[in-house]
């Protein structure tokens, strides 16, 4: 119990750190490197853990659904993100784009996995999505985002690899139900691996300076980020709506720039603690459990 209190917070405080781990990973290695790096090493930290406890291994087909989800979820998703916006999809404009993902998460679950929400939760996740947009709206009304015509590819990619997360996201949700949550992990990230490994060897140079900071971002990607936040993530999705642990995406882009206010002095604008609050009622009415027509059996 005490564990699913926590794992929200906990799940956003770790991911957010993310998008400063990008930032620093893009000074010392190319994207498609860094995450090979990142997907062998976490699939080995995993595959350790599970020897360690013993972890049941899943069935043939559980395997497969396991490897083709981490794909999606991981793979597709960091590899198009990463590659827009170093080929010029603005921060702000990429935040709007990935707050998309509950709202259309919300839309494809009562299809493919029979997920319903109530008025209110629905309310919430619009909330969510219109506090982002107050949050971001000085980014996207600079001058230096007006023309994007140099990034229609880029933000090709973006769409698409929010896309390949909210499906990612629905098929775990799916097909992956039940299991043991580390060995399903590791397959997960062997999935990733499959994808991001050839784009490194087709369009990059594999450059990976060594320095310090690049060990440090590679080290809390793999420990932090795929071990703490991706764990964390599948827990919530296997424990409750699928659109709730969505929601929490919107809980992002606030949580990044309070970091950076706390770790680099950058300036908290009116509409960001405006947009903040919008988004924090919207993910509060997603969440409250008061609010579900649907949970699936406690497992």
């Amino acid at each position: 119990m005490s564990l699913d209190r926590l794992a929200p917070a906990v799940f956003v405080l770790l991911w957010s750190t993310g998008w400063v781990v990008a930032k620093y990973a893009s000074l010392h290695s190319e994207p498609f490197t860094f995450l090979s790096i990142r997907y062998a090493l976490s699939a080995a930290a995993f595959l350790a853990l599970c020897l360690v406890v013993r972890a049941q291994w899943p069935s043939r087909a559980a395997t497969l659904r396991a490897v083709y989800s981490g794909f999606f979820l991981h793979g597709f998703y960091l590899a198009g993100l990463w590659w827009a916006i170093a080929n010029g999809v603005p921060a702000g404009i990429s935040g709007i784009i990935a707050a998309l993902q509950p709202l259309l998460t919300a839309m494809a679950a009562p299809f493919l996995i029979g997920e319903r929400l109530q008025q209110a939760q629905k309310l919430g996740l619009a909330l969510g999505f219109i506090g982002i947009a107050i949050a971001v709206s000085p980014k996207l009304l600079d001058p230096a985002t007006a023309d994007l015509t140099h990034a229609a590819l880029p933000l090709a990619i973006n769409l698409v690899a929010m896309a390949s997360v909210t499906y990612g996201t629905l098929y775990q949700k799916k097909h992956l139900q039940s299991g043991d949550l580390r060995t399903i992990a590791t397959l997960q990230y062997i999935g990733a691996l499959i994808l991001t490994l050839p784009l490194s060897l087709i369009f990059e140079h594999q450059h990976f300076d060594g320095a310090a900071q690049a060990y440090g971002a590679l080290a809390w990607s793999v420990f932090g980020l795929s071990m703490g936040g991706v764990g964390l993530l599948l827990h919530l999705i296997r424990r409750g709506q699928v659109s709730r642990a969505a929601s929490l995406i919107y809980l992002m882009p606030p949580a990044v720039a309070l970091e950076a206010f706390i770790a680099f002095g950058e300036p908290l604008t009116l509409p960001l603690i405006v947009g903040t609050v919008v988004v924090v009622t919207g993910v509060y009415l997603t969440n409250r459990k008061a609010f579900s027509e649907h949970r699936p059996a406690e497992v």
